[in-house]
C-alpha cells in the first residue's frame, strides 16, 4: 500500500501514540471513518479529492506531527 506523505505521517503519529503497528493504525482509522454515521452524509464544507475521498479544503495552515501528538494526548475520545 502506498500512502500520501500527510496520511503516512498522521497514521504514524497515531500508531506511535497508541503503541500499535502502522498497519493496525491504518485499519483502525479506516474502520472508524467508515462506521461514523456522518461519514455518509455529504457536508457542504467538504470537497471531493481526485481519489474520491471527502476532505476539508485547505485553509492555508499546516498541521505538524507535534500538533497531532498534542491533540491525541488531550483528546479523551481517542482513548478507547
Amino acid at each position: 500500500m502506498t500512502l500520501e506523505d500527510d496520511v503516512y505521517q498522521l497514521a504514524t503519529v497515531y500508531a506511535q501514540a497508541k503503541g500499535i503497528t502502522l498497519g493496525t493504525a491504518v485499519g483502525e482509522l479506516v474502520r472508524k471513518a467508515s462506521s461514523t454515521p456522518h461519514a455518509l452524509i455529504p457536508s457542504p464544507r467538504l470537497i471531493t479529492a481526485p481519489n474520491g475521498l471527502r476532505i476539508a479544503p485547505s485553509r492555508g495552515g499546516i498541521i505538524t506531527s507535534e500538533m497531532v501528538e498534542k491533540a491525541l494526548e488531550e483528546d479523551e475520545f481517542v482513548q478507547a
